[in-house]
């Protein structure tokens, strides 16, 4: 019978342990590797979740509710003189002619004065904005019938879309059984139409939210954008050349340096309250303006302009500065005409992540007055102007249930925009990255 010597013992002994501690460190690892997963996992379940409720509660403000009605457009009611004048006809009192139309066909609600009242709120506000276009591009309508597209107020366009519960009791709800029933008989006679709703993209705010817009927010946006980079970026890279390619190496620079990585960390109120003194009390600029809000975040991003650049700058090999230098460059050109190009990838995908960052801030802004309401689309840069994030935030804070769905829609435009913007800087990284 074969026997084992104590060496061959310790060493299928050792063997066995060592096989044991690799068994112990795969079971590890993959327990490492399952939580890794459900973290990603879970991450991608909240973001879709996420996205997915916004999408839905938003995707009904692309559409609009109007009702085609038979409106007289009589002559006593408009231009009772027979003038025929531009101020005339501008002053005239359109929405007597849309209320003539809702009581011809619904007469019964004359009698009672709280449902005239609930009669004429199926029509919007502003609907007679329309009528008023219509007459002053046309006079000859005057004495006329026409069938003519209204837009219906946000509590009808609601009911349509379903957000309004027909079956609660009619105390919980926005809208009375009789205004649903006006509704219905509508809709059933074929008067009640959806359209894509441009009002969205090319109005400003209102307070009726079926009138509301986002044009506005959007031009003010990119005041905002365009005045912080013209201060940003040229400053900002600028900074970052001294201080990596010029500036001695000393405690000056130093002291500098650890300043700048802090103020990358400052929370973005701060720079409102900053923006809020120098621009606003010191140098008097227009309060709510885009150009205060566009400095502001320019002292908000500069810093991380500075960093990104600056890191750009150090991934340069320095072969590339001592051949330029051996062939008798000037540190300046060196830098001007070697460096500086071969970093321009790194620099100007730091500089879109800081538009990213910019376009979504606001905390500056409301705190510098551009937290107004503004129902004028900016026309420059000293305009009174709000931006999409502060759009958003006066939009959520709105009581009415209108406001909801567009709060939702002007996220899902904000989102897209950053999502395009984080897509061209991985496009500019990966186009002109070279690797050394």
């Amino acid at each position: 019978m074969a026997t084992t010597n104590p060496t061959e013992k310790n060493m299928l002994i050792a063997s066995a342990k060592v096989a044991k501690q690799i068994a112990a460190r795969h079971r590890k690892e993959r327990r490492f590797r399952f939580f890794g997963l459900a973290a990603v996992g879970f991450t991608f379940l909240f973001l879709s979740f996420l996205l997915i409720n916004i999408f839905m509660s938003g995707i009904g403000a692309f559409t609009y509710t109007t009702i085609t009605l038979p409106v007289t457009f009589k002559a006593e009611t408009i231009d009772p003189t027979g003038a025929r004048t531009e101020d005339v006809l501008r002053g005239a009192d359109y929405n007597a002619l849309i209320q003539d139309a809702l009581l011809a066909r619904f007469p019964e609600a004359a009698t009672d004065r709280a449902q005239t009242f609930k009669l004429f709120g199926l029509i919007s506000k502003n609907a007679s904005d329309a009528l008023r276009d219509r007459v002053l591009k046309d006079p000859n309508l005057i004495g006329t019938t026409v069938e003519v597209p209204l837009l219906a107020s946000s509590s009808l366009d609601l009911l349509r879309k379903g957000t309004i519960d027909r079956s609660a009791p009619e105390n919980l709800r926005t809208l009375s059984d009789n205004e649903i029933h006006w509704f219905d008989t509508l809709k059933n006679e074929g008067r009640v139409h959806v359209r894509f709703n441009h009002i969205f993209f090319d109005s400003s705010d209102s307070r009726e939210p079926e009138q509301a817009g986002i044009l506005g927010a959007a031009l003010g946006s990119l005041f905002v954008i365009v005045s912080c980079m013209l201060l940003a970026f040229p400053l900002g890279v600028l900074t970052a050349v001294y201080l990596e390619e010029f500036a001695p190496r000393n405690t000056l620079t130093d002291i500098v340096e650890v300043n700048i990585n802090n103020l990358a960390a400052v929370p973005s109120i701060v720079y409102g309250l900053l923006g809020l003194w120098l621009y606003l009390n010191m140098l008097g600029l227009p309060r709510s303006s885009s150009l205060a809000g566009g400095l502001t975040l320019a002292l908000m991003v500069l810093p991380i302009i500075i960093i990104t650049t600056r890191t750009s700058l150090k991934s340069v090999p320095p072969s590339i500065r001592d051949a330029a230098s051996a062939l008798g460059a000037s540190p300046l050109q060196v830098v001007i005409h070697h460096t500086l190009p071969l970093a321009l990838p790194g620099i100007m995908t730091g500089t879109i992540l800081s538009i990213a960052r910019a376009l979504g801030e606001t905390a500056p802004l409301i705190l510098i007055g551009m937290v107004a309401f503004v129902a004028d689309v900016p026309t420059s840069f000293l305009s009174p102007a709000t931006a999409m994030p502060v759009q958003i935030y006066l939009w959520s804070d709105s009581p009415e249930m209108g406001f909801r769905e567009r709060t939702s829609a002007a996220i899902l435009i904000l989102l897209v925009v950053l999502i395009v913007a984080n897509a061209c800087a991985a496009w500019v990284r990966k186009k002109f990255e070279r690797k050394w």
